[in-house]
């Protein structure tokens, strides 16, 4: 009898407290979990499964399923190369059946403000199933999050004159991993009310690649109307992508690049049936290269370069934040810095000398060039453009560097704040101290506030002013404080650079 009494008392402690959380989607209903208030709902399908003769075609619509889906757990992330320790990518398995999104929201949540993540990776790595990328803290503070996988590498940014041939002229190409993004949001748009967000008051966030992929679902017609703000961090500005058919000096367009590939993979005369029967792993060798291979534009999806968009005043029209961190590539030099430094090899000598001097010296400009001519001076060109269109920016610089950070860097590397973005220090797997959760409360705080207001604020952190003056609103490991934008000649000598090479 009192071992029956145990057994039954144990089982009501080991009972969930309530049943499982469950929505209803246009596809069908959904089950999830919550934890600690917030219901997360993993691994919901936007788009068909772009396999077989989907591979290398625009993203299409989901088949609805019968019953109650489980969406309790992480899916696949995309086909990818190894991650060298990213904690941006989510656990294995990796398919091209990876099409899914995940969704957090607060109990009780109604017509909440909705923060979309667009994970980087260099358009090569990266899932929205990382630990790190976790919506639960910021779901906390009032809002409905969303991350999402999109197709990467060789299967979302390639074309090959066989796959030209098969299409009808007006079907969008090479952007798959473009397109994917886009078809996610409009996913969130007919759907995220379902989960208590507010498809009126959409903010995109990306990092890196994804901050990259930000800016361009600003200048993509596809995309007008489905956010209304966005967040770049560390996302570029000034790249110049490759066209999808035809070459230009030093710069081979993606059909060219896909025809080199296919030989590699040998394929001199492929056909497109051939390209799609290609194993998934082997369009990963050799690894194409973001800022060469798969910044592409289209004529469609992305008809222009980002910068001639913001310039023309083509990007939508919503505030803006944007911004960097202090030591984004310490590590790269000018001599190895690959694609990302090819624009150093045109400097004149005039240019060059006026650059030393305001580095400080040859070691100055060694360890600064890459990041400001990559990073730095284009999030501050991309800002002017857009106030100069009568639109609100916020600039940014991220300087908080843990204690406990092995890294010889000077300042805060890139990628390294995207754990306080998120308020999600435990994934670090360091210690981290009472001044980094300040600047992780703080900066959620601040991102979040654009989501809820259109304008980032946060309680105790002083005003944050727009850049009408290169005003900026820097993380450091005091707190943030407002400042003029750090090195300013240093970035006066590269704006003068990029005119006179792209006028």
């Amino acid at each position: 009898m009192l071992l029956s009494v145990l057994v039954f008392a144990m089982s009501l402690l080991s009972a969930p407290t309530s049943d499982p959380p469950e929505v209803q989607v246009a596809q069908g209903r959904l089950t999830g979990r919550t934890a600690d208030g917030v219901a997360s709902f993993r691994n919901i399908p936007y788009a068909a499964p772009p396999v077989g003769p989907l591979r290398w075609r625009p993203p299409q619509p989901v088949e609805p399923w019968t019953g109650v889906r489980a969406a309790d757990r992480p899916g696949a992330i995309c086909i990818q190369p190894p991650a060298n320790g990213d904690p941006g990518v989510g656990s294995l398995p990796m398919s091209e059946d990876c099409l899914t999104l995940n969704v957090w929201n607060p109990a009780g949540a109604e017509r909440l403000p909705v923060m979309v993540w667009i994970h980087g990776g260099g358009y090569n790595n990266g899932s929205g199933t990382a630990e790190l990328y976790d919506g639960t803290n910021l779901a906390r503070r009032g809002v409905v999050v969303v991350t999402i996988n999109y197709r990467l590498g060789r299967l979302g940014f390639f074309d090959h004159p066989a796959l030209a041939a098969e299409r009808a002229a007006d079907t969008p190409a090479g952007n798959y991993g473009v397109m994917d993004q886009v078809a996610a949001l409009e996913w969130v748009r007919d759907n995220i009310a379902a989960f208590g967000g507010d498809p009126g008051r959409v903010t995109i966030f990306g990092e890196s690649a994804g901050g990259a992929a930000v800016t361009q679902l600003m200048v993509a017609p596809a995309a007008q109307g489905l956010f209304h703000a966005a967040i770049v961090q560390s996302g570029l500005g000034r790249q110049r992508s490759a066209l999808l058919s035809e070459d230009r000096p030093g710069r081979p367009s993606a059909q060219s690049l896909g025809l080199q590939f296919a030989r590699s993979a040998g394929l001199p005369e492929a056909t497109a049936d051939q390209l799609r029967a290609l194993p998934a792993e082997r369009l990963l060798t050799p690894m194409p290269a973001f800022y060469s291979d798969n910044l592409i534009v289209d004529g469609q999806v992305v008809p222009e370069d980002v910068v001639e968009a913001f310039a023309a005043a083509r990007q939508a029209p919503v505030p803006l934040i944007i911004g960097t961190n202090s030591a984004e590539f310490w590590w790269i030099r000018p001599t190895d810095a690959g694609a990302y430094g090819r624009l150093d090899d045109a400097l004149t000598d005039a240019e060059h000398a006026a650059l030393l001097q305001a580095y400080g010296g040859p070691d100055g400009y060694d360890a600064h060039i890459v990041s400001d001519l990559v990073f730095n001076e284009p999030a501050r060109h991309l800002a002017r453009l857009h106030r100069r269109a009568g639109h609100a920016p916020w600039l940014y610089r991220f300087d908080v560097v843990a204690a406990s950070n092995p890294e010889p860097s000077g300042g805060a590397t890139h990628a390294s704040e995207r754990p306080y973005v998120f308020d999600n220090l435990h994934t670090v797997g360091r210690p981290m101290q009472a001044r980094d959760q300040a600047a992780a409360t703080l900066m959620a705080d601040y991102w979040t506030g654009l989501a809820k207001t259109g304008a980032p604020g946060a309680d105790p952190g002083p005003l944050w002013p727009t850049s009408d003056d290169d005003r900026l609103l820097e993380f450091t490991n005091d707190g943030p404080r407002v400042i003029q934008m750090p090195h300013a000649d240093r970035l006066d000598l590269i704006e003068a650079y990029y005119a006179r090479i792209r006028p």
